[in-house]
């Protein structure tokens, strides 16, 4: 039954009981059914069963007493029973859950600011009258990443080589297919070698051609819980004529699609840094232990990273004005 239910019944039952100040059994009976109540529900410390003790003996005097004394003492037992019932009990403070407000971190992509939005969830779970378990759910939205893909792979896989080669990302696409995202990007590629021929150095195209490469990656954490990695799996690749040879089996495709993956990994690593959306409290407590991508709506790609950690009381009441402190005025 919840707290403040339980509490109300308390007091009607009381209430009743001062009516009819004569029934005594019953007024010890509630009085040792709510001590059992106590006790259950939070484990406390032997201080309660001897308040309860006092409390009986204050009204009974260990015996059966009818005088008009009787009643008096009864009231003040009942109210001195009456105030402890809706203090708060031991612990119930650190079952608590903490909703740390949106935090946006600017990445910069080819002089062009994007932002990553991400907020959390902090779950606090009693362990003794000292610590608390924690339980960690981090969401990034990753929307403006994935609509300045093209741009983040040209800044790091264009290349303009007149006598080597020539690679220019002409669009990028990043979906989710929870738990994984699949990338799909398309490029023109280019080789050329150069000679001298009588004193002229010239420059000879050995093969090009257009090339859509698609790979699914996966998120997962490594094996030290605090660094996040994406794992690659090689799709289908649709090239012109001996292009697609050389980027399924030659060293072009694994060098284009290693950069593909390091490049999106780089982006969410700023984007899930949870010294950036964790408030001081708590940094440093949290272990992660496993993430997944998921849809957001509308093709919306957001990556949720899920973890725990133990801090103590001082550490809760410390998030807790930390958070508070971040919430928008209103």
């Amino acid at each position: 039954m919840p707290g403040n239910r339980r509490g109300g019944l308390f007091i009607y039952q009381t209430a009743s009981l001062v009516h009819h100040l004569n029934c005594q059994d019953e007024l010890r009976k509630l009085l040792r059914n709510r001590e059992r109540e106590l006790l259950l529900e939070n484990k406390i410390q032997f201080a309660w069963r001897c308040f309860f003790r006092d409390v009986r003996c204050l009204i009974t005097g260990g015996r059966e007493v009818t005088s008009v004394s009787f009643r008096w003492l009864t009231v003040c037992g009942l109210v001195m029973v009456l105030a402890m019932s809706l203090l708060p009990l031991p612990g119930q403070a650190q079952n608590v859950t903490f909703k740390i407000p949106p935090v946006k971190i600017p990445l910069k992509i080819k002089e062009q600011s994007v932002t990553i939005t991400a907020s959390a969830t902090v779950s606090m779970h009693s362990k003794d009258q000292e610590t608390s378990i924690f339980k960690l759910e981090l969401t990034a939205d990753l929307s403006e990443l994935q609509q300045n893909l093209t741009a983040l792979l040209a800044s790091q896989l264009d290349k303009e080589d007149a006598c080597g080669e020539r690679i220019a990302i002409e669009h990028a696409d990043l979906t989710p297919i929870p738990p994984a995202s699949l990338a799909v990007v398309r490029l023109h590629y280019e080789r050329w070698a150069c000679a001298k021929v009588l004193g002229k150095e010239k420059a000879k195209k050995l093969i090009g051609g257009n090339a859509v490469i698609e790979m699914k990656l996966t998120p997962a954490i490594e094996e030290n819980n605090t660094e996040l990695r994406l794992v690659p799996e090689v799709g289908k690749i649709e090239a012109d004529g001996s292009l697609g040879e050389l980027l399924r089996s030659g060293s072009l495709g694994d060098a284009i699609r290693d950069k593909v993956r390091t490049s999106i990994l780089s982006a969410m690593e700023k984007g899930t840094n949870l010294s950036a959306t964790l408030p001081p409290a708590i940094q440093g407590h949290a272990t992660i232990q496993n993430a997944e991508f998921k849809d957001g709506g509308s093709g919306r790609l957001i990556v949720v990273l899920r973890g725990e950690g133990q801090i103590t009381r001082e550490q809760i009441q410390a998030l807790s004005k930390q958070v508070k402190e971040r919430m928008p005025a209103k």
